[in-house]
């Protein structure tokens, strides 16, 4: 099944005691690209996210945002400086026993002594914190997917309808042709009979002429190459497979014969066919770069 480069999938999960929220949504572009916004103590997630996402998606530009709330456990460790908690009691010690003073010192009081109390990081378990972030990263991974697949089949189905109308086209195109030169010969017919009158005419130079005009127009190579050109994308809109960049060769061709046929075509109604198979190689363009 073919899958659309748009998508877009959210999760939101206590894990570890970390409220970790993972969003991944991407857009079409020529080849991967990946950016992440992280939390900023977090940004050792970024490659192994990066690495995470790369065998799912092969084009597309993707953008991941990971927000982490620690919530069972504190993030920061704080430490008492007792030697000179120690110091600043035997000072208050010999203060009140040298001028006979109330020794009433009270926790609060050291409390706002600077430089007692030191804050700093929990060391952080990477592994730890990457395992919680992939279990979130792979539900919003499914959600993700399921969204590129479902656009996916919208896509092939587009296709398809167009490819049916292209093929319509090219029947019509192929069963006019050889009324075209059956045209051409009866009017080169009559317009010799009008200019010679009586005069004999050689039907050899006749049918010689409309050789030269049936080889001129002829468009039966053109119209086959279409026509496997046809059944080779449907087989890629089957296929498993990124196929995008496959497709967008195909096209090219596409575009090539209805372009060799456009300029053969000496009947109206085969130019009017012609611009039409134009017209749905277009949208089929315009669609298939959505197609990874």
């Amino acid at each position: 099944m073919i899958k659309s480069m748009t998508g877009y999938g959210r999760s939101q999960m206590l894990v570890d005691g970390m409220n970790i929220t993972v969003e991944v949504k991407s857009v079409n572009h020529r080849y991967f690209e990946f950016s992440s916004r992280l939390p900023r103590s977090y940004g050792f997630l970024d490659e192994k996210l990066k690495s995470f996402f790369m065998g799912k998606l092969t084009r597309g530009k993707m953008e991941c945002y990971v927000q982490i709330e620690t919530v069972e456990e504190p993030d920061t460790i704080i430490s008492v400086n007792h030697p000179l908690v120690k110091g600043y009691l035997d000072a208050y010690k010999e203060l009140a026993e040298t001028y006979g003073l109330e020794n009433d010192v009270k926790v609060s009081d050291i409390s706002r002594v600077s430089d007692i109390f030191s804050i700093r990081k929990q060391a952080a378990d990477e592994d730890k914190i990457w395992a919680a972030v992939q279990t979130v990263a792979e539900e919003a991974l499914n959600g993700f997917v399921s969204m590129r697949e479902r656009e996916g089949s919208r896509l092939r189905d587009d296709v398809l309808s167009r490819l049916e109308t292209i093929l319509d086209n090219v029947s019509f195109i192929e069963e006019r042709s050889p009324e075209t030169v059956k045209e051409y010969n009866e009017k080169l017919l009559g317009r010799l009979r009008e200019l010679l009158a009586d005069t004999h005419i050689e039907e050899q130079r006749i049918l010689t002429e409309a050789a030269i005009f049936a080889d001129k127009i002829a468009v039966a190579e053109e119209t086959v190459r279409l026509r496997s050109h046809i059944s080779q994308m449907r087989g890629f809109l089957d296929s498993s497979e990124a196929v995008g960049k496959k497709m967008d060769f195909l096209i090219q061709e596409f575009n090539r014969e209805a372009n060799t046929i456009g300029s053969k075509a000496q009947d109206v109604e085969i130019a009017r066919r012609v611009v039409a198979i134009k017209a749905e190689i277009e949208k089929i363009r315009e669609q298939i770069q959505n197609i990874e």
